[in-house]
């Protein structure tokens, strides 16, 4: 490789590696931006390793006038911030010992040794200032063929972290093409019981991001061919549904996706892996009733926009979608994203300054209001609210 690889960067980021290059002339690039500039995909983080220690590159870093923060001493990494965008840097290390979650790790200067440490080939490749590619695991290779292969024993790697089970699922879901890595299913199938020792909030973040992506289909199938699907969700996971819905092409929503696999129980579920209270509530009202539905009128649709937001109708419909095949779901997702979000006219404040006394019936005249306009398709504009309410104050005995 060339330096052309870099030159795949944006101006800003180079300019401010070639900053961090002039203090640290051995540091590397490592990991996902290696393996994304490759391939040519949008680069998210830019994270180096070096092989001086920590406070070493602290001191080298601030002589020049970069801030760098000390973010993970305990681990070898700082991060040193450049025009407000954050470059992490991290000492090669290597693991004196791991228990499935953390590891326990000393500095090296041993470019491979590092590289050992990492979980897939394709994230093991380093990248220096002249733009030449380290590859001492075949990940150059496996990345053009689309294979997600762990580097070095399988089993070794996943009794490390338990989460390369997901993560390789994940990248697979990314880079992967035609048949998983053998040894990697079967080191994965035999260890599925690892998951059950790691928190629920590092396995709904990967679960996250492997339901939003576009094969999130094939991920699932291959995460069932494993045998991990029950491990993973233990509420059940209702496959055939996952993929009548995915069959039509759902947006990619995580949430969306998981309520037409975990159709059951999605409650328990939520709080099994503690999701936040805004994510939980989302899941609900998207199994919730009531359903638009093809042949609803447009009355009717906007009596449903009044009390439930349109994504969350969206969603409704296209579980509905799935689970009968509704091939109209698409034209209702239309007509619902033309309709103006109908929004009540009246207040308790505009039947008091009509003249209605205050009290505990003016909430009750709004409701009943509120109840008519919505009966009406939400239609009727201030004025005939407002006529409609006072004639049910006068009515009041």
């Amino acid at each position: 490789m060339t330096r052309t690889l870099l030159h795949r960067l944006a101006p800003a980021r180079l300019h401010a590696l070639e900053q961090i290059w002039a203090v640290l002339p051995e540091a590397r690039l490592v990991g996902g931006v290696v393996r994304d500039l490759m391939v040519g995909r949008a680069i998210a983080d830019v994270d180096l390793a070096v092989p001086q220690p920590p406070e070493e590159v602290m001191q080298g870093l601030k002589a020049q006038g970069i801030t760098v923060v000390p973010t993970g001493l305990a681990h070898g990494t700082v991060t040193a911030v450049i025009d407000s965008a954050p470059y992490e840097i991290t000492t090669l290390r290597r693991d004196v010992e791991t228990d499935g979650r953390h590891a326990v790790v000393c500095w090296t200067d041993n470019w491979q040794e590092d590289a050992a440490r990492r979980d897939f080939t394709i994230n093991a490749m380093s990248c220096d200032s002249t733009g030449a590619v380290h590859d001492y695991f075949g990940g150059q290779q496996d990345l053009a063929d689309g294979i997600v292969r762990f580097v070095g024993d399988a089993t070794l790697r996943i009794q490390e972290d338990a989460l390369r089970i997901l993560r390789f699922f994940r990248f697979w879901g990314r880079y992967g093409q035609g048949r998983a890595d053998a040894q990697a299913m079967q080191a994965i199938t035999a260890q599925a019981a690892l998951l059950n020792g790691l928190s629920v909030e590092r396995i709904w973040s990967e679960l996250k991001r492997i339901l939003a992506g576009s094969k999130a289909q094939d991920v699932v199938y291959l995460m069932q061919q494993a045998g991990i699907l029950p491990v993973l969700l233990p509420e059940g996971a209702n496959v055939p549904l996952f993929a009548r819905l995915m069959a039509f092409n759902p947006p990619a929503d995580a949430l969306l996706r998981l309520a037409a696999l975990v159709p059951n129980k999605s409650a328990d579920m939520a709080r099994r892996l503690k999701f936040s209270r805004a994510e939980a509530a989302r899941l609900k009202a998207m199994q919730a009733e009531p359903v638009p539905l093809p042949k609803m009128s447009d009355a009717q649709l906007r009596h449903l926009l009044a009390d439930t937001p349109p994504d969350i109708l969206a969603a409704r419909s296209w579980l509905h979608q799935a689970r009968y095949s509704d091939v109209l779901g698409e034209e209702l997702r239309q007509r619902l994203a033309q309709l103006e979000i109908p929004v009540f006219p009246i207040a308790g404040r505009d039947l008091l300054e009509a003249g209605c006394q205050p009290g505990p019936h003016v909430g009750q005249v709004l409701k009943d209001v509120r109840n008519w306009w919505q009966q009406g398709g939400c239609s009727a504009d201030k004025q005939a609210c407002l006529a409609y309410a006072l004639e049910l104050v006068k009515a009041l005995p």
